[in-house]
């Protein structure tokens, strides 16, 4: 297996070229005005000490269960900023005492037994991609140890049913080996969140990601037919169908929880044939509420692309998809069983009709989407992970928030956000900072506006500034009547100022209530959505 980084995304061995890390250095320099940019060098895995743990595995256990240093290390945090800029100051001052590595759903209910009895927080790890304290193992004084579980041996397709067009799936499987399966059948998922390299469909399904083909196959809910979660007082499985009106549907129950009621094992899931037909092509528009405007009635108008992204200049400008003068909408249709290019055409007279401008797609050229403003996106998105982390070795903020909007606010909504949190960070950082904006995902009735920032700090401080700038994102986006996430799930960070306030109350103690009756002990991945009752759980951002 290629070694993952315990400090970063992706491999150990995916770093920036000596260029690119200069070219960062030299913007670094001019943005913030500064003569010298301090770097912190990545951290070698020798100079790192751990706590042994104290706690004693069973037998029937051992064979299972890992206190490897390196799998600790990587299992200690997930890949939001502050979880890169603890790993590259070499802080782990509370990793995992062992990563357990279940074979079989049977072993599994054995770590669990085990924690439940011991009074030991289980924290179920999916790839560990979150970017929002969800797999985090520091979890406060009221445990007796903390184990991560990770499920990369359950990472099978138990079996397709290519009549219905669907699979049962073990949970643990990552994306890329998910879709090279299917594809001997002509399938795909098709649900591509930007960690699908790094991610499993179990944690698809417990923090409700949200793929990237986004305006009618959005989030995974849409692709759930059934699920089978393991949680400590026994098994929760649905059954498998296309639909069901029968009470309240426990996947919903399932879906979103983030491993605090128990660990999914595995799903059925709906899938497509691999598209053959697409149609793409790029967008400007000088003035922005026209753009808005396009992608509101393309949304509305039942074409259903599988691509309308909406990048504002400065986000354009940012990622080598235009000059800055112009924001551009970035439009893709496909599918396996006819031409697109009526759809593209029907799509381009509504931006027409709006002053979008464009050069005419070449319907013979499928892979359009992958070149020009397109591709330049395309190409910086993949590669953002990588470049962040080089900031935060520099102790530079560069972070994003998400959220989402009806149609009749979104323009003023957008306006709002990057103005208020422009000033927040001015105030938390003592140097200016742009906030730029893309629409990810679009509905009829809404969108789901992205945002970029970067923000000044030291190495020395950035984890405090972070943590200020978090809060003041949450609690923006929450007063303006938006979400505190859209689709990078609640974890740990989302909760203050964020979650906690939009969260009704009596679905509060609903949810509360669930969890006890299914988790009496509280153990599965405490401070998640909620806290377990009777627990003192640590949070480092309250």
């Amino acid at each position: 297996m290629r070694k993952r980084k315990f400090w970063g995304w992706g491999y150990a061995d995916e770093l920036l070229s000596a260029e690119e890390e200069k070219n960062i250095d030299s913007r670094i320099a001019k943005t913030f005005k500064l003569d010298e940019v301090e770097t912190l060098p990545i951290p070698d895995i020798k100079d790192i000490e751990l706590p042994e743990s104290s706690l004693l595995v069973p037998k029937n256990l051992r064979d299972i269960m890992s206190d490897d240093k390196e799998e600790r290390l990587n299992h200690t945090y997930g890949k939001s900023f502050p979880d890169a800029a603890r790993s590259v100051l070499k802080d782990f001052s509370s990793p995992p005492d062992f990563v357990a590595f279940p074979n079989t759903e049977e072993e599994l209910i054995n770590v669990m037994d085990w924690c439940d009895e011991k009074n030991i927080a289980v924290i179920p790890y999916g790839g560990g991609s979150s970017v929002c304290g969800g797999v985090e193992t520091q979890v406060g004084d009221s445990y007796s140890g903390v184990i991560s579980l990770d499920l990369r041996n359950l990472n099978q397709v138990i079996e397709i049913d290519r009549e219905s067009r669907s699979a049962r799936i073990q949970a643990g499987i990552l994306g890329p080996d998910l879709e090279a399966i299917l594809k001997k059948e002509n399938l795909t998922l098709r649900h591509y969140p930007q960690s699908f390299e790094f991610s499993t469909l179990g944690g698809w399904i417990a923090t409700r990601s949200g793929g990237h083909f986004a305006t009618l196959y959005t989030h995974i809910d849409d692709f759930v037919e059934s699920t089978r979660m393991v949680t400590p007082s026994g098994l929760l499985e649905s059954r498998r169908l296309p639909g069901s009106g029968a009470g309240p549907s426990p996947d919903r129950l399932t879906i979103g929880s983030e491993g605090i009621l128990g660990v999914i094992t595995e799903a059925s899931m709906r899938l497509q044939d691999r598209p053959t037909f697409r149609s793409s092509c790029s967008v400007e528009f000088t003035n922005y509420k026209n753009a808005l405007n396009a992608l509101r009635r393309i949304s509305q108008s039942g074409l259903f692309p599988a691509n309308c992204r909406l990048l504002d200049s400065n986000e354009a400008l940012m990622n080598g998809a235009g000059d800055g003068s112009n924001h551009i909408l970035i439009l893709g249709f496909e599918s396996a069983d006819h031409d697109k290019s009526a759809a593209l055409k029907r799509a381009l007279d509504i931006c027409s009709d709006n002053d979008g401008l464009y050069e005419e797609p070449d319907s013979n050229k499928q892979d359009a989407h992958r070149t020009g403003s397109s591709g330049n996106w395309r190409n910086s998105f993949i590669k953002a992970p990588y470049f962040r982390e080089s900031f935060t070795r520099r102790g530079i903020i560069q972070d994003t928030f998400e959220t989402s909007i009806t149609w009749e606010r979104a323009h003023s909504f957008i306006e709002e956000i990057k103005t208020d949190i422009s000033k927040a960070i001015e105030k938390i950082s003592g140097k200016p900072s742009l906030v730029t904006c893309r629409i990810t995902h679009s509905y009829p009735d809404g969108l789901a506006p992205y945002f970029t920032f970067a923000a000044f700090a030291k190495t020395s401080t950035m984890i405090d500034v972070w943590r200020e700038i978090k809060l003041a994102t949450n609690e923006i986006c929450i007063s303006k009547g938006g979400t505190v996430t859209h689709h990078h799930a609640v974890g740990r960070d989302h909760r203050p100022n964020g979650y906690d306030n939009q969260r009704p109350e009596l679905f509060k103690e609903i949810l509360t209530a669930a969890k006890s009756r299914v988790d009496p002990n509280g153990i599965m991945n405490p401070g998640v959505l909620i806290d377990p009752e009777n627990k003192n759980i640590y949070n480092w951002l309250k």
